[in-house]
């Protein structure tokens, strides 16, 4: 048994698990993986098992209990500093913290409109009211941090971060929604799309066959 167990949601449609879930691999560190199935019918009292919050994900590490993503990005960070979750120069670590926090708070008509179904295909569904609005400031989010803070790596921040695991389900979004978006916001995206690590969340939520309505 791993230090460390990760309660999840069905890997194509569940954002939270993921951002946590991609933190959590950049630690390095063994954990084990509970996958609750969000169509079953049975699935809150499974998570209320493990949170009373009755969500996912959550983190169990010993008789610690984290249940939220941000809490879990930043418990990691704190105990892996060498993983790099936040940048080391203090106006990079403010500005990540920042666009991070924008992503976990905002964004409800893309949340809305375009809820991540990775292993399907939607080209032109989903705009809806507000859609190109949340569109448009996360390009700009984007390419502000890319220009200013990105030129040592392709990520945001130059290598990953928290703000790259916080993005990467609008990442999975704009592709299964076929999102139109600027030559440099799609460079950002194909790097997030094909690291190792989406790659293998990727392929697990493609073997699934759980379907949420």
């Amino acid at each position: 048994m791993a230090e460390f167990t990760l309660v999840i949601g069905t890997k194509n449609y569940s954002s939270w698990s993921l951002r946590s879930w991609l933190a959590l691999k950049r630690c390095a560190v063994a954990f084990d993986e509970t996958l609750i199935d969000l169509a079953a019918a049975d699935r809150r009292g499974k998570i209320l098992g493990y949170s009373k919050a009755g969500l996912v994900p959550v983190l169990i590490h010993d008789r610690l209990i984290i249940w939220e993503t941000m809490a879990i990005c930043e418990y990691l960070a704190e105990r892996f500093p060498d993983a790099g979750l936040w940048p080391g120069e203090p106006a990079a670590r403010a500005v990540c913290r920042a666009v991070a926090n924008e992503m976990h708070a905002g964004f409800a008509s893309l949340r809305t409109h375009m809820p991540m179904d990775i292993r399907n295909s939607y080209p032109g569904v989903g705009l809806g009211r507000g859609v190109q609005a949340d569109i448009d400031r996360i390009v700009d989010i984007w390419h502000d941090c890319r220009q200013q803070y990105g030129q040592s790596g392709p990520y945001l921040f130059g290598g990953f971060t928290i703000a790259d695991a916080m993005f990467a389900p609008v990442v999975a979004r704009f592709k299964t929604y076929g999102v139109d978006l600027p030559e440099q916001a799609v460079s950002y995206c194909n790097h997030v799309w094909e690291c190792p690590d989406m790659i293998e969340w990727r392929a697990a939520a493609a073997a699934e066959t759980s379907v949420v309505a």
